[in-house]
């Protein structure tokens, strides 16, 4: 029988929680007329699945969202813009943005109003990053990996913010802020890395020195799960990453002594208790 270790961190997080959490109340609470949310709630296919049978309409662009309806920001939150607007047509809004998230934009807003430009470690795409520019000023640098920001060609003479996606490698962060340091630069840094990032990163990477192999459970959009992916194999230690259990390379994972199992933030439990059970009757 395989010996599998589950880290404790494994599944939702705090802000994952309170997102859904406001999304139930909403379902359960209205009567009638059409709830919406502007892009996935979190980064979990099963879990959106599962609102759509419920008739949770997700919207890709704001304007789907008629006057009176209800609409819930995502866990990821939206730019400022498009926020006030909804707001403005007479849309009911409800705000599930994670605090960790919210926290960070507000953090960026209060630190750039002195023309501090804003120098931002996160990914083009994802949808966190979108809301965090939008609130910093025009013309800010974003930068995914150290390498990047040793590319951008920074004027000394200008004073600048650095802050980061919430699901981003501290790891990674700290060589950029000792990287700006040794160049010179004025900036301020925002402790914008959220804890239960850190956590669920340092725990990977501690079981990963474990275990013959890791599992990673979770969205293949999601970032704090690719993170994981990342900082794992970094440590040197093989690892899968898979969405459901049918993913998993069974034949190889019997010839293996000890695995190691975590997911990301926006995993439910109850597809990691599946993986679980299916590992251990190997």
């Amino acid at each position: 029988m395989v010996d599998v270790i589950r880290a404790e961190t494994a599944g939702f997080c705090m802000g994952v929680d309170l997102a859904l959490n406001k999304l139930d109340s909403l379902i359960e609470r209205n009567e009638s007329g059409k709830i919406y949310i502007l892009g996935p709630i979190i980064h979990n296919p099963q879990v959106l699945e599962d609102y759509e049978k419920q008739g949770i309409i997700t919207a890709t662009n704001p304007d789907e969202v008629p006057e009176d309806a209800y609409v819930v920001i995502r866990a990821h939150g939206v730019p400022k813009s498009v926020e006030d607007e909804l707001r403005k047509r007479g849309v009911n809004v409800i705000d599930a943005t994670c605090p960790k998230v919210k926290k960070a934009q507000l953090l960026i807003q209060r630190n750039t109003e002195d023309n501090r430009v804003l120098l931002l470690y996160g990914e083009d795409s994802h949808p966190e990053v979108k809301g965090l520019l939008s609130y910093g000023p025009a013309g800010p640098h974003l930068f995914d990996s150290l390498e990047e920001l040793q590319n951008l060609d920074l004027d000394p003479a200008q004073k600048y913010c650095l802050a980061a996606q919430t699901t981003q490698d501290r790891a990674i962060y700290t060589k950029c802020i000792n990287y700006l340091e040794s160049k010179k630069i004025d900036f301020v840094t925002l402790n914008t890395i959220c804890d239960a990032t850190r956590q669920r990163q340092d725990e990977a990477i501690a079981l990963s020195g474990e275990v013959d192999h890791m599992i990673v459970v979770g969205g293949r959009i999601s970032g704090n799960t690719r993170r994981l992916v990342q900082v794992v194999e970094a440590a040197g230690t093989k690892c899968t990453h898979v969405e459901t259990a049918e993913e998993l390379p069974r034949e190889e994972l019997k010839k293996l002594n000890k695995i190691g199992l975590t997911a990301g933030a926006s995993t439910p439990k109850r597809l990691v208790d599946d993986i679980k059970q299916i590992l251990k009757s190997l």
